[in-house]
């Protein structure tokens, strides 16, 4: 029987300004990524988000990201494998503190954004990533881009890794996520984007823009929590995942 983990990036809220519908995503989702105060978060949303996923008994991990809260870590920077390195060790500290008080663990790292998708690419950005994460915790896994070099240099590094898949977004040939600058970067239609979930989880492939199918292994799959219909699409991809015999649920029981 086929089984997939949905994940979901929260805690992206920052001091007066509330972003997503945290608390009524985690009855849908079994994993979720929560920002540690670079690109989006704050430490009293860390505590709250974390303390909420922990009642709900949800796998936490650190969505770890650029330091650039105006572009919500979306713009790319150049930064040295060092700096790379101290960037995501400084946030998996910030974020387990939290998660250690409220007495749960950190099951997963997966990096945000523009770090996330350089990442995908980049083998070196890749290696510093995973060094920083197996120094810090050995036990973690890595989320990376199905077939990217993030999953590879998590494997490398001695990691367990989570081949990510994405429920609204658009892939290009190469099995890379169109970029967010271009109009066809997300599924629009819900129905569409849930049968492009369940292609990739049943079949092992997704269709990309480019008209050709392209392999893809599908360990957990990201919803985006920020959308105007996020908790609807969430309620929708369960109901419709079960029905197609998919049982959901996290990566570590």
């Amino acid at each position: 029987m086929s089984r997939i983990d949905l994940n979901c990036d929260l805690g992206e809220s920052f001091g007066a300004y509330t972003l997503g519908q945290d608390r009524d995503m985690l009855d849908y989702v079994t994993s979720v990524n929560i920002a540690c105060g670079y690109h989006a978060g704050d430490p009293k949303t860390m505590r709250e988000t974390v303390e909420m996923a922990v009642e709900k008994g949800i796998g936490i991990g650190a969505h770890p990201g650029f330091p650039d809260l105006n572009g919500f870590g979306r713009r790319p920077m150049q930064l040295t494998e060092q700096e790379i390195y101290d960037l995501i060790l400084y946030q998996l500290g910030a974020l387990e503190g939290f998660i250690r008080v409220a007495g749960g663990h950190m099951q997963h790292v997966k990096p945000h954004g523009a770090l996330y998708n350089m990442a995908s690419v980049d083998t070196n950005m890749a290696l510093a990533i995973a060094k920083a994460i197996h120094d810090y915790n050995p036990s973690l896994i890595l989320f990376g881009l199905s077939g990217s070099k993030l999953i590879e240099a998590g494997r490398d590094a001695g990691l367990e890794t989570a081949s990510e898949v994405f429920a609204d977004r658009t892939y290009q040939e190469d099995g890379t996520l169109t970029s967010r600058r271009s109009p066809d970067a997300l599924i629009q239609d819900d129905q569409e984007a849930v049968s492009q979930v369940i292609r990739m989880v049943l079949e092992g492939k997704v269709k990309t823009q480019q008209n050709t199918d392209v392999l893809i292994q599908a360990d957990t799959v990201c919803l985006h929590g920020d959308g105007p219909h996020a908790l609807s699409f969430a309620k929708l991809i369960r109901t419709e995942l079960s029905q197609a015999g998919v049982v959901v649920k996290k990566l570590i029981d």
